[in-house]
Formats: structure tokens, sequence, C-alpha cells
């Protein structure tokens, strides 16, 4: 692990941008400087980028239907994709999901154990979140020990079930690729969505007793797609307090009121609005509703929506990139990282200045990504 001085660049410090010497040792960033100089001049260096939600990583672990057969080439494969974005610390979403198929739970046991057996071989952290369809009642007792073995401390709650076409009686939309996904008969994928839906009555009671087991356990707990500030109460109080990408002012306003953290997505800032017409990430952040960006499905957009709303005048440069790095550590609890401060981990990213290319990531001290002539200069 090197240990290092970068001399010449533009830091942002927690003070903000200043023309300063990084130095970093053992893999935290130290006070003093420890006598081996890397020239930085002209690229500027920022805080590693915080990924709290990505299921970039999907096509990597199947990148057809059944081509599955190696996870963890794949998440190596991710971790290279994630590195080139200036991804440091990266949450990898996995669903549970009456979905089956990628989505499934035997799935999702692979790739979660996968994910913990592969972080000790690559330098980005990865993390796991587990995103939860709630109708799946007969898994709410065995949830909790499943989460402790996959070692997983994040749980989002989603319903993606069609209620208003299954009330009404009509075949929901996709139904015949969703069952082939899932190894079912449209007909029994259909009842089985049929049967779920008849018991939504019983989920708020079964959500009030899992909830509680989970906080106990210090997982972290956030809900999806809220759409009205009842829904966000709701589950406040349970002890779910990250609403991730809500779907109007109304459900963002309530989170940010209540004091919850709010998570949008990067996409929707890079694309100037969201792709389904939900509420628009750049108003919710120029209202300072905003806690943190994620790239939802697209790892490249933290950088490049940092960087958008700075150009746009909706945010400096410290407060654009602290959606992408601190705000997001300070979400999972991670005190060790988010800015350059002493004591940090060395968890950074060196732009080119004037391209705005990410040149090279450096997670825990190590070098996860580097390219073109900056090689020269840590190399050479």
């Amino acid at each position: 692990m090197p240990n290092l001085d970068m001399t010449g660049a533009d830091v942002l410090l927690p003070e903000g941008v200043v023309q300063s010497t990084l130095s970093f040792a053992d893999g935290i960033i130290v006070p003093d400087t420890v006598g081996h100089k890397v020239d930085l001049t002209g690229y500027l260096v920022l805080p590693g980028i915080v990924d709290l939600h990505g299921d970039g990583f999907e096509r990597h672990l199947a990148q057809r239907r059944g081509a599955m057969k190696q996870m963890d080439a794949g998440l190596i494969a991710c971790e290279a994709e994630l590195a080139a974005c200036g991804i440091t610390t990266a949450v990898l979403a996995q669903f549970v999901s009456w979905e089956g198929g990628m989505r499934g739970l035997e799935f999702a046991d692979r790739v979660f154990r996968a994910i913990r057996e592969t972080n000790a071989a690559v330098v980005t952290d990865l993390q796991a979140q587990l995103r939860f369809e709630t109708h799946l009642l007969e898994l709410y007792d065995g949830l909790p020990a499943k989460l402790a073995d996959w070692g997983v401390g994040y749980v989002v709650f989603n319903d993606h079930l069609p209620h208003d076409r299954l009330r009404e009686g009509k075949l929901p939309r996709r139904l015949n690729g969703q069952a082939l996904k899932a190894g079912r008969s449209p007909q029994k994928h259909h009842d089985y969505m049929i049967a779920l839906h008849e018991r939504q009555a019983e989920v708020p009671a079964a959500l009030d007793t899992l909830c509680p087991q989970l906080a106990a356990m210090g997982i972290h707990m956030g809900s999806h797609d809220d759409a009205t500030s009842e829904t966000r109460a709701d589950w406040r109080s349970r002890g779910v307090t990250l609403a991730e990408f809500p779907e109007t002012l109304a459900a963002a306003e309530a989170a940010h009121g209540a004091g919850d953290s709010v998570i949008m997505g990067s996409p929707n800032v890079v694309r100037g609005g969201s792709h389904n017409g939900n509420l628009s990430a750049i108003d919710l952040i120029a209202m300072g509703y905003c806690t943190a960006l994620a790239s939802d499905y697209h790892y490249p957009s933290p950088r490049r929506a940092a960087l958008m709303l700075v150009d746009a005048g909706i945010c400096d440069l410290a407060g654009a990139w602290g959606l992408i790095s601190s705000g997001p550590a300070a979400v999972l609890g991670l005190s060790d990282r988010g800015n350059l401060a002493p004591g940090k981990r060395a968890d950074f990213v060196v732009l080119n200045k004037r391209s705005r290319r990410i040149a090279a990531t450096f997670a825990g001290g190590q070098v996860s990504y580097m390219s073109g002539a900056i090689a020269d200069r840590f190399i050479g």
C-alpha cells in the first residue's frame, strides 16, 4: 500500500477547494507529509463517491438469461466499472421479489454470498442492499436471520405489484415477459400476483412487527417511491427513516421536515427529470431537500450529476460533491469516509481539471483505477 504526498492539485477539503498537499499513509489521510511526492498539478482531488444504491451490476452477473455461472468474476468486472466511475464505496441493490428469476430469493442468496466473499478480493468497498417486496409475507419470519447470514445491513421496502390492474381484473402489463423470467406460465404468475394482492390488508401489521426487529439489529431501513406525506409518516413510525426516490414533492417535504434522509437518483439529474415522470431531483436539490444522490441504474451518473449541478449554478462544488460523498456516507453512518479530513480513509478521485474526466481512483489508499498520462506521475 503506497504512502504518498500529492502536491500541486486543487483539493476539495471540508473547508472548501484549496491548492494543498494531500498526504496519506497506510490507507488513512494524515496531516503531515510522508516524504514521497507526486505532482498532480492540473488535477482536482475529490472525496471518493459513496454510492447508496446501484443495480447496474446485474448485467455483469447475467448478461443473458441463464448466464449466471460465475458471480465472482461478474462482481470483479463490476468493480472495475465502479472504480472507473470514481465510486469507492458501492451499495449493490438486489431484489427479493415475487418477480422471481434474477429477483427471486434463490438468486439473491447467491448474490449476497458472492458480495460477501468477493469483497476481500477487490479494492472498492462492496456492500449490499436488500430490496424487499412487502407482500412476500411468507418470508417475514425468517428475514432477520437471513440478513444476518448474508451480512446485509441495509433494507429498502418496495411494493411493485400493479394493484390497480389486479383490483380491476385487468391483466398486468408485461405479464408474459415477467412470467418467462420467473420460470412460470403466465397463468401461474398472474395467479401468484393476485394471491399476494389479496393479502394486502395483512402487510401493515406484518411490517409493524418486522421493522423493530431489523432496527434492533442496527439495519438501515428505507422506503421506496413514497407518493404521499401520510405514507412517509407510516414508514417513519416504524423506524424507516430513509426516503428513497420519493415520487412527489409532498412526500419529499414530509421526509425532509421530519429529519429523514431523502435519496434521489443521479440519472434523474443528468436527464433533467425522472424517466417515468416523477419528481425532479434538480428541483428537490434546489429547495435543499435532497440528502444524497445514488447511481440507481447508471454508474457514470453521480460524477456527471454533481458537475452538472455546479455548471447550472444550483450548488457550489462542495455542496454538489457532498451529495455523492459526505451525504451518502452520513446516511449509512460511515463516519470514516465522505471527506478528505485527516483520519479518514484515503478514498479519493483524481479528475483532470480541463476535461473533468476521472484519471485515477483510490480506495483505502490503494489504486482501484488509473488511466492515461496520470500514471506517469505516480509510477515515473
